[in-house]
């Protein structure tokens, strides 16, 4: 009976492998302007949580070309300046009650500024039920954040994580951080971020593209638990919402004081994203959720995906999913992703 059920795993281990991720959703920031239908803006100067040094605003948030390649981003600027009451500003967007999903494939092509010393960039999730039970009872999922004190050695432009954080109370955390010094600087070009999340485990990885035997800096599996508060397989088995920001200081680069944040010394710092994409295989564990784009939605044979990113272009193109595969239709003519018309 043990060799039955050892070959049934092996066979189902082959037949998710052999599903292939559909693209459910990209967002490429060339719309002119923040779509705040998916995204939210956050403005407040609290702290995060880690004494961080920054205001978050509005002006923080802009979408722009990044100098050197020319790509149109979202673009998240630290700025040292006094603003109600903080000596510095900064930015930071979410997509909380907007998109959210469940499972699947993220994928990020990011460039991160010169961190050192007290820069903290990040991406990465929550769950979506954040309101209702407050952090770290949601789970927070943290797919690359830089600027550890522990980088300070020389190392911190190829110093990275990810983490998980779950629990019952702020000062009752179960936190899983897994840190790496890379073979390459992560830092001032881009780069592209993955987060790979199933009922069963999330594993992340830095440039799989180029580098495809790069393996996961990050592993976790999501074990079940008889609390609920601590049962990652529960609390991480729920819809997430989207998050980046570029922090100042606070606790994660043990910098305080607004002077001894070299990495401002010479005038502002920007994160900037040229893209987000989230795959999913169709399975039934699945969920994607963007209600708010659905009226401009355009499905050729979804078959039950739900397709939610559209953007209106000066030349009325939309983008449609046909058969899992993310088209862009102007007039009768498709094209793919690329600009190569299919049909």
């Amino acid at each position: 009976m043990k060799k039955i059920f050892f070959v049934l795993c092996v066979i189902c281990a082959a037949m998710m492998q052999a599903q292939e991720y559909s693209l459910v959703w990209n967002e490429d920031f060339t719309d002119g302007a923040l779509d705040t239908k998916v995204w939210n803006i956050e403005v407040n100067g609290d702290g995060g949580g880690n004494n961080e040094l920054q205001y978050y605003c509005e002006k923080g948030v802009t979408l722009g070309v990044e100098p050197t390649t020319g790509k149109q981003c979202l673009i998240l600027t630290a700025t040292k300046e006094d603003y109600k009451g903080k000596k510095c500003t900064s930015g930071r967007v979410n997509t909380k009650n907007k998109m959210t999903y469940t499972y699947g494939r993220i994928d990020a092509r990011i460039k991160f500024p010169n961190t050192a010393n007290g820069l903290w960039p990040a991406f990465w999730q929550m769950g979506n039920n954040f309101d209702q039970v407050g952090w770290p009872r949601c789970g927070e999922t943290d797919i690359i954040e830089l600027g550890n004190s522990n980088g300070f050695n020389g190392t911190q432009d190829r110093y990275f994580n990810g983490a998980m954080h779950v629990g019952s109370a702020w000062n009752s955390v179960w936190s899983d951080a897994q840190a790496v010094t890379w073979q390459y600087s992560v830092e001032d070009t881009f780069h592209i971020v993955t987060m790979v999340w199933t009922p069963t485990s999330i594993d992340m990885y830095m440039d799989k593209d180029a580098h495809p035997e790069n393996g996961a800096y990050f592993h976790a599996d999501l074990e079940p638990n008889d609390n609920a508060d601590y049962n990652r397989q529960l609390v991480f088995g729920k819809p997430n919402f989207v998050i980046a920001n570029l922090a100042v200081g606070g606790n994660f680069p043990q910098i305080w004081d607004i002077n001894k944040i070299t990495a401002l010394a010479n005038g502002p710092r920007s994160v900037y994203i040229d893209w987000i994409r989230i795959y999913q295989r169709g399975d039934a564990n699945e969920s994607f959720s963007c209600p708010s784009a659905s009226d401009e939605i355009e499905s050729e044979g979804t078959q039950g995906i739900e397709v939610v990113e559209s953007q209106k272009s000066k030349v009325e193109s939309r983008k449609v999913l046909r058969n899992g595969q993310l088209l862009i239709r102007r007039g009768e003519k498709i094209y793919d992703m690329l600009g190569h018309e299919i049909r």
